[in-house]
């Protein structure tokens, strides 16, 4: 069955034009309304600037700038926690906010191997908290459980080991939803055991957004801390919101300060983002149906989909129909108006057009017949025999608990 094309209500290569934004940047959202790398890389629309002049111009350092404190106290009031602190990154927001939940060494952290705070956020907790991570691979092959973190804390007196101080979670990890059932489970584990819970949100505006649309108030609920990026799905041009109690985020503020992360005049920025916040938000979920197209699209043609695509990210394996991945991003690139990816990992944000998707599904269709019309694409999808692929995946899929070779395989998703 053919999928049909999805439409979006809104026109992106519109939002910037050469009488306000200059024909460079016209340009910039041509090329990015065809880039799937990332959903840091959407331009700064005309209206978005236009509306960041008119707000205040204080020093957010001394907690004079309205425009940032509004931005603040809206983001609390949405998540249910009593105060908000922004920032320029949310590598920022998570390791102010995992400093501030530690004290005094020893201590570690327990994450999810794949976990942002802990693979890309350049040795930042060691760097800065003096902890060590703990990081553990989810038994269900896609998220943590309360059964895989309990037997790994560390509450005792043994002297080998760092005592566990705080479990971080992350909502999206490569796009897929951590089912907040089992995000309840967990925060009552870290509670039980005095331990602080802190969530990388970075994308749980997606999360929001997806059908039925959970609250962020109730998607929080069971953390002490959680940093929400402004410039990622929301399209921010900078910054990223730390969340938590008023006395957790006033502690939080003094280690700002001692990063170098105060900003003075940033109610431009604050303001900016606000505006995504009131714009851009409501656009996610069109996104989510955008990846969801690339996804059917591209199974339809026999390409392999590495994990569940919850949101707004696709992680497409084309070794299935006989394609090297290197040859499917050159072919990408080298179309007439050429359409960029990240390896196999693709990212659907808010200035991505229909267009695109559909010409991205095309250009492996054509490869794949291509192959075809050689002889070299079996039916069976991979080229090898049957028999043969049976003995491959009996040895590289996951029985009962996700092995070490299946944790090999995945090794791409979660960044």
């Amino acid at each position: 069955m053919t999928i049909p094309p999805i439409s979006i209500p809104y026109n992106p290569l519109s939002e910037v034009t050469v009488e306000v934004g200059g024909k460079e940047n016209v340009e910039s959202l041509q090329r990015v309304a065809r880039d799937f790398r990332s959903d840091t890389l959407t331009v700064p629309t005309d209206a978005q600037l236009l509306h960041s002049l008119k707000a205040s111009r204080g020093d957010d350092v001394y907690s004079e700038d309205p425009s940032t404190t509004a931005l603040e106290r809206r983001v609390a009031k949405l998540t249910g926690k009593e105060a908000a602190m922004f920032a320029v990154s949310g590598t920022m927001t998570n390791q102010l906010a995992i400093r501030t939940h530690m004290k005094q060494p020893p201590h570690s952290v327990i994450t999810d191997y794949r976990a942002h705070v802990h693979k890309m956020e350049a040795g930042g907790i060691a760097m800065f908290s003096q902890a060590t991570t703990h990081q553990l691979f989810p038994s269900n092959g896609l998220h943590l459980t309360a059964e895989d973190i309990e037997p790994q804390l560390q509450l005792g007196t043994n002297i080998h080991i760092s005592p566990t101080r705080l479990i971080c979670l992350e909502n999206t990890l490569s796009g897929i939803i951590f089912p907040q059932e089992e995000i309840v489970k967990i925060g009552e584990l870290a509670k039980q055991n005095d331990i602080g819970l802190h969530l990388d949100g970075a994308r749980i505006w997606n999360v929001a957004a997806d059908p039925p649309h959970t609250s962020l108030t109730e998607l929080l609920e069971p953390f002490d801390s959680a940093s929400l990026c402004l410039s990622k799905g929301l399209g921010a041009p900078i910054g990223s919101i730390l969340v938590g109690s008023k006395e957790f985020i006033e502690r939080a503020k003094w280690f700002r300060k001692a990063f170098g992360g105060g900003i003075r005049q940033c109610g431009g920025i604050a303001a900016s983002a606000d505006y995504a916040l009131t714009h851009h938000f409501p656009r996610l979920a069109h996104t989510h149906k955008l990846a969801k197209r690339l996804e059917g699209g591209l199974k339809e043609l026999g390409v392999n989909i590495a994990a569940p695509v919850d949101t707004n990210m696709v992680f497409f394996q084309p070794q299935a129909i006989g394609l090297p991945l290197d040859a499917v991003m050159a072919r990408l690139a080298a179309l007439p108006n050429p359409i960029i990816v990240g390896r196999e990992r693709c990212v659907v944000h808010h200035q991505i057009t229909p267009q695109a998707v559909e010409d991205f599904i095309a250009c492996v269709r054509e490869m794949r017949e291509e192959k075809k019309a050689n002889g070299q694409v079996e039916e069976d999808g991979e080229g090898i025999r049957r028999a043969d692929k049976e003995k491959l995946e009996y040895y590289n899929e996951p029985k009962g608990k996700t092995t070490d070779a299946v944790l090999r395989k995945q090794a791409a998703l979660g960044y």
